[in-house]
């Protein structure tokens, strides 16, 4: 299930992630528009849209997976999906990676593109579908509608090898999360901003249990620990096991700014959430957006936004994949 972590340094190769936040916010050209399948596929993302809304009665944490999976995908040196690939004899898939502990839900991916794929053969890329499956999955979970560009396509190859240089951990200092992030034209507050995205599912005891064992971490709110303690009994955790902590026990599955009060009383799960309330550089925004959730959904949508549009392929680059799992090279194959 959804945030069990988090997201997102090296020397960066791609001019889109070296702009400047002004230059970022302002909009650069990187082919991506509005309505980009009005005439090739004008029912695009009304299918999409009332995919997200089915698999979500059906399955509730498929809303949080949709959002992590855009974090996870676009924050890897480019928006193309190639998350969503399959490891190979040669290529190991990012979706096996030890920072993507957790991710799951990928087959209702392909259930939306099917869908979308019975009116549209060839047309809509699996890139664009990821994207506009979290923009969805966030109106699910009671966040903003977040109007969002298309014309996405698909890359060929897993980015497996360069997870760990452009994915910030949440074990990671406060100052290489906002580094990380920056590089892709996000600022501070939209930093903040993102991060509320914690204020939905669960973290798995594998990622928190080095605050509760051998010793509780003195900066968690005593009064929260006994809860954590009885959903992590175990040092060292089995990660198959059913073993969580709702990262919001009051609205967890709602978007909301609650998180931002949350960690403001200490009851952040994982150390980014402690680092986000009590870094100088964060805390003013953590205050603000504690108090008003306009500001928080204000600062979520421009940041989600910019990640979306993070180094895309377009025009001839990449492909349109028959499935998101395979690139199509591999559909060609004897």
């Amino acid at each position: 299930m959804a945030p069990k972590c988090f997201i997102l340094l090296a020397v960066l190769s791609f001019s889109a992630l070296s702009l400047s936040p002004s230059l970022a916010e302002e909009g650069q050209d990187n082919g991506l528009v509005m309505n980009f399948y009005k005439e090739t596929c004008p029912q695009a993302e009304d299918i999409i849209r009332e995919q997200v809304k089915l698999l979500y009665k059906r399955h509730k944490n498929t809303a949080f997976s949709w959002l992590r999976n855009i974090f996870h995908d676009c924050a890897v040196q480019s928006c193309d999906a190639s998350l969503l690939l399959d490891s190979t004899r040669r290529t190991l898939s990012e979706k096996e990676t030890d920072r993507s502990f957790g991710l799951r839900n990928f087959r209702y991916i392909e259930t939306i593109k099917e869908a979308v794929e019975r009116e549209c053969p060839g047309v809509v890329s699996c890139a664009d579908i990821l994207v506009l499956s979290a923009r969805d999955g966030i109106v699910s979970l009671g966040g903003p509608h977040i109007p969002l560009k298309t014309g996405r396509r698909d890359g060929r190859r897993s980015r497996a090898d360069v997870v760990e240089q452009f994915l910030p951990d949440h074990n990671e200092s406060i100052s290489a999360v906002l580094e990380k992030f920056g590089a892709m034209g996000i600022n501070t507050p939209g930093v903040v901003a993102l991060l509320g995205a914690h204020s939905v599912g669960r973290t798995h005891c594998v990622k928190l249990v080095h605050r509760l064992y051998p010793e509780v971490d003195s900066a968690l709110n005593p009064d929260h620990v006994p809860h954590m303690l009885k959903k992590c009994p175990d040092a060292i955790p089995d990660p198959k096991a059913v073993q969580y902590v709702r990262n919001d026990r009051g609205t967890p599955m709602i978007l909301d700014n609650n998180y931002y009060r949350n960690i403001l009383d200490n009851k952040g799960l994982l150390i980014v959430d402690h680092q986000l309330a009590n870094d100088k550089r964060t805390k003013p925004y953590v205050k603000k957006m504690a108090k008003s959730q306009d500001y928080f959904f204000k600062e979520f949508s421009r940041a989600i936004t910019l990640l979306s549009e993070n180094n895309p392929l377009t025009g001839t680059k990449g492909e349109i994949r028959k499935q998101c799992n395979i690139a199509n090279k591999h559909h060609e194959e004897p």
